[in-house]
């Protein structure tokens, strides 16, 4: 029996239900299905697949190695042909991910399939967990953290053991990821909202657990569905919001909203963070595109921005300084256990 427990805290951002319903596109509306379930042939996964396809949507998450890692393969192999020929007939893009062989290499890679069913990114999990070590052969590390451009925005990719390790999101973030698609074995929870909240962008993860998180740009929990077999979560973010810090920012918040009452609306007050989300109203408006007209720096640009102009101030940069001390107490720590 399946067990469902949803939490919507943002009007509008989700829709989730038996078929996503005709609406009008305000801002830039991605829709996005979640199909979590534990490792299994792809002739059962291939179906499933398909029929989501079929309804109508923008990005299709399936789990990590979701056929499981056992039988590595290329990238011409079954199981990337399998959801390249239904990412082509149903106009959808698809994360992928699988065992992959690479020439000499064993990678964990989430292959990014395009409308046309084209491989069009490639992300290697760059913190594989323990036992991925122990295959035969081992699985390798990957060194990236890249962005991907869509047709709908700009997309990151994380796989499971990464949502320990904050670099590989703060690379997206840097990269101006707008949306992160989290293939795992395991749910991760509260490490995703955090990395949510530091990076300023959605995530939506599927997992070998059956279940799906959805965290907001705000790093609020827009959804959580758990079932016993096979997860299917469906919902619908808007890719226009935008977050911002009230520094420096309120006499153009105010501005704006008095002169563009009917085309923007301020989504969110967080008043503890000192943060607002604004939010296009009508079709045709893009409240990001409005909000730089007059001049709001966005969260995360205004954070990156900071962190430079102080490290500029000090003289050098706080991160390098803490990652160097890090490496000299660790060799100290081995040199005495000698």
């Amino acid at each position: 029996m399946k067990r469902r427990l949803a939490l919507v805290l943002i009007a509008g951002i989700v829709a989730a239900g038996s078929a996503f319903a005709e609406e009008q596109k305000i801002g830039r509306p991605v829709r996005v299905v979640s199909i979590g379930f534990s490792p299994r042939p792809l002739e059962q996964v291939a179906p499933l697949v398909a029929r989501e396809a079929a309804r109508g949507t923008d990005l299709i998450v399936l789990p990590e190695t979701f056929t499981g890692q056992t039988a590595p393969e290329a990238l011409d192999g079954a199981s990337v042909t399998a959801m390249a020929a239904i990412a082509k007939q149903h106009h959808t893009y698809i994360v992928c991910p699988i065992d992959r062989t690479d020439g000499g290499k064993r990678l964990n890679t989430a292959v990014l399939l395009d409308r046309e069913g084209k491989i069009t990114g490639l992300y290697n999990k760059v913190f594989p967990f323990w036992s991925e070590y122990d295959l035969k052969p081992g699985v390798d590390v990957g060194d990236e953290a890249p962005v991907f451009e869509t047709d709908f925005g700009r997309l990151g990719m994380a796989i499971c053991f990464d949502a320990n390790y904050p670099e590989v999101w703060q690379r997206m973030a840097d990269r101006g990821a707008e949306l992160v698609a989290f293939s795992s074995a395991y749910s991760a929870g509260m490490s995703l909202q955090a990395h949510a909240i530091n990076g300023r962008f959605y995530i939506v993860s599927s997992t070998m657990r059956a279940d799906c998180f959805a965290w907001d740009i705000s790093g609020e929990l827009l959804l959580y569905e758990k079932s016993n077999d096979v997860n299917i979560s469906r919902l619908t973010l808007d890719l226009d919001r935008c977050i911002f810090h009230q520094d420096f920012n309120m006499n153009k918040h105010d501005k704006l909203l008095k002169e563009h009452a009917d085309d923007v609306m301020q989504d969110r007050w967080l008043d503890r963070e000192a943060w607002f989300v604004l939010k296009a109203k009508r079709p045709g408006v893009s409240a990001r595109a409005l909000a730089h007209e007059y001049g709001m720096e966005e969260l995360r640009d205004y954070i990156t921005r900071s962190r430079y102009e102080i490290d500029v101030k000090r003289g050098w940069p706080f991160a390098e300084k803490v990652r160097r001390e890090q490496e000299a107490a660790s060799k100290a720590k081995h040199a005495a256990g000698k």
